[in-house]
């Protein structure tokens, strides 16, 4: 077989690819010609689809504004009342009962896959900050992951993390998602979908490695929408395939539920990728951002204190339970949601606390029937493993069907209950600081106050905020929420903070840039979308 930059590729570029960025001596064997050539292939043939779907997103959003409220599609009502199973499991995605999930940098892919985890997302999306740097180099690392000659060489300790040849998690490869691209790289002038981007060089060098070393290329796909986001995604894993000869089917994609519109698609989003499905898990975080964004033109649903919105809200527990009855009925996996605490190493009650809420969230999922789980520290893998093993006797628990799960399209819609106080506005004010602060920085996943927070956490601060102000939202002891309340939080948060990371680290990290973000995201008229979009101007 050639080399992968030697390969032959059917269809040339009417103009070459333009990189706007460095190309180091690592980049250079992930950006090859040939690759690059692939890159456009897919760009070219999927971008009108993608921006139609945007725009579609974009006319939605208007009727939401308007009072229309989502339903379960009568158009598609065929597809739910008929009887079909997505492919089969793959051997190494058979048992899913923990996985664990990060960034893309090289520590955390090695230890996240020696860490005895079943599987490890690797995250190009919401816990990597995509500067060129971390985007590149993330998908070298990868590609050397593959293979097993990672290696990391700690620069304060000398220590050397490296990848055995013992048995390690399955890789799973999450891109960024539709909305996003991918400002370094232009395909005819235009800047590229990071989707397609991160996808393409994912596939294109490591697909035929994976797949005879046993495994293949998996992925989880995020911020779906519509069924019609994911045919869109079963499409270009068809051309995919067809471009390096792998059979249709080589490709398995688990599908995050984490938008509100989503959750009324289920059993569509799984029949669009039916042949390459994995399944489909419960993004819980983007999940509740999703409900506030979505519903944010409405006073009678504002969302509580955020530390409130916890998966015993209604809303959270129907679409979780519906979630499993859908994939189980279709023979697929139902994953559960993020445990998003940490170990704290210097607190013994409070890492208690940490690992009782834990432990009692794992427990719930296991007992309502899903597969597995996620978490984002090594450390609460075995909570995690002891609470499904309580409940599972096999790889998976697809044989429990829930057919006593009754979901209608309300209960998808209840609004959560809940205290709004001004330590919840703090909070979000404290979170979404230090997190953007970080983020152009180069970090996409930050610990913050014992839990690990990523873009999702943060993306449901900032909003809570906006939609309280939007709407003059009462704290709990009467004061109204306006501009002043919030202009003042920040500065005293910001105040606080400068004094506890010292003067030097404030003036030489990006907190003014990110205090100036953040209250413009939260103040201004119109609800941006992402804040990673308007942030990723200035990363």
């Amino acid at each position: 077989m050639p080399p992968l930059d030697q390969r032959p590729d059917p269809i040339a570029p009417a103009t070459p690819v333009e990189i706007l960025a460095p190309v180091d001596a690592r980049a250079a064997t992930i950006l090859t010609p040939a690759a690059l050539e692939f890159v456009a292939r897919l760009e070219r043939r999927f971008r009108d689809v993608r921006r139609e779907l945007l725009a579609r997103r974009e006319r939605l959003k208007l009727q939401l504004d308007a009072g229309w409220r989502p339903d379960f599609l009568v158009e598609t009502s065929g597809v739910r009342k008929q009887a079909w199973r997505v492919a089969e499991p793959r051997p190494d995605l058979l048992d899913r009962r923990v996985e664990i999930t990060g960034p893309v940098d090289r520590k955390m892919i090695i230890n996240a896959l020696t860490s005895g985890a079943n599987v490890f997302m690797a995250d190009f999306e919401d816990a990597t900050a995509p500067t060129w740097r971390n985007v590149v180099e993330g998908q070298a690392s990868v590609y050397e992951a593959v293979r097993r000659t990672l290696r990391f060489v700690a620069p304060d300790s000398g220590k050397v993390y490296a990848l055995d040849s013992g048995p390690t998690a399955t890789l799973v490869v999450r891109p960024r998602g539709w909305h996003l691209h991918e400002k370094h790289v232009l395909v005819d002038g235009q800047p590229v979908s990071a989707s397609l981007f991160d996808f393409a060089l994912f596939f294109f060098h490591n697909a035929e490695e994976l797949v005879r070393r046993g495994s293949g290329p998996y992925l989880y796909l995020p911020k779906i929408e519509s069924h019609l986001e994911a045919r869109l995604w079963n499409d270009v894993f068809v051309a995919a395939q067809a471009h390096l000869g792998l059979p249709r089917g080589t490709i398995r994609a688990t599908v995050l539920i984490e938008t509100i519109l989503a959750a009324f698609e289920m059993d569509e989003i799984l029949f669009e990728l039916r042949e390459h499905s994995a399944g489909l898990n419960c993004g819980r975080w983007d999940y509740i951002f999703s409900y506030s964004k979505k519903m944010r033109a409405h006073p009678a649903c504002m969302l509580p204190d955020r530390g409130g919105v916890t998966m015993e809200q209604p809303f959270l527990r129907a679409y979780s339970q519906l979630l499993v009855r859908t994939c189980h009925r279709r023979g697929a996996h139902a994953m559960g949601g993020m445990a998003a605490q940490i170990p704290i190493k210097d607190d013994a009650e409070r890492n208690r606390v940490a690992l009782d809420r834990v432990r009692a969230d794992k427990r719930r999922e296991a007992h309502d029937g899903h597969d597995g789980t996620w978490v984002a520290h090594p450390g609460l893998i075995a909570v995690a493993r002891e609470e499904f093993e309580r409940e599972m006797s096999g790889p998976h628990q697809m044989g429990r069907l829930r057919e006593d799960v009754r979901v209608a399209a309300p209960d998808l819609l209840v609004t959560p209950t809940g205290r709004i106080t001004e330590t919840g506005l703090r909070v979000d004010l404290d979170v979404s600081l230090r997190y953007l602060e970080a983020w152009l920085g180069g970090q996409g996943c930050v610990p913050i106050h014992g839990l690990m927070e990523d873009a999702a956490t943060a993306e449901i601060s900032r909003t809570q905020v906006w939609q309280w102000l939007r709407h003059r939202a009462r704290l709990e002891d009467g004061r109204s929420v306006d501009e002043e309340l919030v202009r003042a939080t920040l500065d005293d948060v910001a105040a606080r903070l400068r004094a506890e990371v010292g003067e030097a680290r404030f003036a030489a990290g990006r907190y003014e840039l990110a205090r100036s973000l953040l209250i413009e995201l939260c103040t201004q008229r119109e609800l941006a979308d992402f804040l990673t979009l308007r942030a990723y101007e200035h990363l």
